[in-house]
């Protein structure tokens, strides 16, 4: 929503809205654009009527500002609708879809567009760094959008990424997430099928291969479908080499090489992955492959994706967006491989929808196995959304279970107390990983202020 207002204001409208808080990065960027946000939510932020209102999907039906609206003549449109309507029509659609990887992959995607000079427009979910935003209005006639299988609105529950109407689409992954409003991973399949289905011969579809549910939803697509995957695919990379500059690797297609050596620096396995993917969809959309592979090279990445953040006392700080267990499991894969022979102490807040409930409880048992210690924070709690403990993740059978498997565990009674466990443990040399989809009570910041103060 904060990205669809700067897009807006961009284009010389007057925007205002609602919100709860507000997080940085997103305070700032509203901040220098000039939207004003108005805290909570009331019949009287309505005042007086705009000329349209877009009604984000953290909104229910009976949030009091929503009441008002329905009980008005303003007109709304959900946010997917908006978009469509103010930027996306008449452009064409470049989307990222998938359970892990998109909001890489589709930043990923835009650099090598503008890196190609053809100044594309961009929506993302996460700042992306070669642009310095989460969105980039370009006079180019490709838009880059990150699809998201979330739903749409209260009065719209189908998932997000059906308004955009994608003519090339990725769909990276399929797993079960979003347990708040998907029963189960068939549900989710549901979602991903309609996509897959909508799609016409006219239209591009790249699917990794290395996910069976995200081969087995495209099954009836008439869409022209490719697919890619670090094992399988025809996609698929070269021999992979991982340094201190990044990953290098060919990408090969049945067998033989179709690009040049690239050097991606991000690095990791799965952002190779990524870059496979967008190589495959942008070169199906007629895309030459130096063209994706220098473009490949100059992407920086994205904040809070195994980003490092500082160093300080010979202990190397890093932070990530992780909050799924296999997002969790490869992002320490990723750390082990950029910094090998280095401990890795990783701190996880269970912050997401999905992540607060024991639906993963043995799936993040499993994931940690590269760290040398796990520091477990609290069950986030979230006033719209009381877990019953009975349904609720247990960080303590958690910590236990981890333990088991290899790495010590903690389960934390605060964020203090993983703090002043972190500062007691860590030791030059050491890498720092702090995972969560949120501030996580700026614990890293504080981890490195801390270490600094030592001198």
């Amino acid at each position: 929503m904060a990205a669809l207002a700067g897009m807006l204001s961009e284009r010389g409208l007057r925007v205002t809205g609602s919100d709860k808080e507000l997080y940085e990065p997103t305070a700032s960027l509203l901040g220098r654009l000039r939207v004003e946000v108005m805290r909570g939510f009331r019949a009287e932020n309505l005042a007086p009527a705009p000329d349209l209102a877009v009604v984000g999907n953290v909104i229910t039906r009976d949030n009091p500002e929503a009441q008002a609206l329905l009980q008005s003549s303003i007109p709304y449109l959900s946010m997917p609708e908006a978009l469509w309507h103010f930027f996306l029509s008449g452009r064409r659609v470049l989307m990222v879809a998938g359970t892990h990887g998109k909001t890489t992959s589709t930043a990923m995607a835009a650099e090598v567009l503008a890196a190609a000079g053809r100044d594309p427009s961009m929506l993302v979910g996460g700042i992306a760094k070669n642009f310095g935003s989460n969105y980039r209005l370009g006079a180019g006639g490709d838009f880059v959008i990150e699809g998201d299988e979330y739903d749409t609105a209260f009065f719209d529950k189908g998932p997000k990424f059906l308004h955009y109407r994608a003519d090339a689409a990725i769909i990276t992954a399929v797993e079960f997430d979003h347990a708040d409003i998907y029963r189960d991973l068939e549900h989710v399949k549901s979602s991903f099928r309609a996509l897959a289905d909508s799609m016409d011969s006219a239209r591009v579809l790249a699917v990794c291969a290395d996910f069976p549910d995200a081969l087995s939803v495209c099954g009836a697509t008439r869409a022209k479908m490719r697919t890619f995957g670090l094992h399988a695919g025809e996609f698929r990379p070269g021999a992979i080499t991982i340094g201190p500059e990044g990953a290098r690797f060919t990408v090969m297609r049945e067998g033989r090489p179709v690009s040049r050596e690239i050097i991606l620096r991000t690095g990791g396995r799965m952002n190779v992955a990524n870059a496979i993917g967008v190589f495959t969809m942008l070169s199906e959309c007629g895309i030459d492959a130096d063209e994706i592979a220098r473009g490949l090279e100059s992407f920086t990445g994205v904040v809070r994706r195994q980003e490092i953040v500082g160093e300080a006392a010979g202990v190397t700080v890093v932070d990530d967006f992780a909050h799924h267990p296999t997002a969790i499991r490869v992002t320490l894969e990723a750390i082990a491989e950029r910094f090998p022979g280095r401990r890795i102490l990783a701190a996880f807040e269970p912050r997401s929808n999905t992540a607060r409930r024991n639906v993963f409880q043995a799936g993040f048992a499993e994931a940690f196995d590269r760290a040398a210690k796990v520091y477990l924070a609290p069950v986030y709690f979230k006033e719209n959304d009381p877990i019953p403990e009975g349904e609720r993740l247990d960080t303590r059978a958690l910590a236990r279970d981890i333990s088991i498997r290899g790495p010590k565990a903690l389960a934390a009674e605060s964020t203090g107390q993983i703090l002043d466990a972190m500062l007691s443990e860590a030791r030059a040399g050491d890498v720092a990983l702090f995972m969560s989809n949120g501030p996580f009570d700026r614990l890293k910041e504080r981890f490195l202020d801390a270490l600094r103060s030592r001198g």
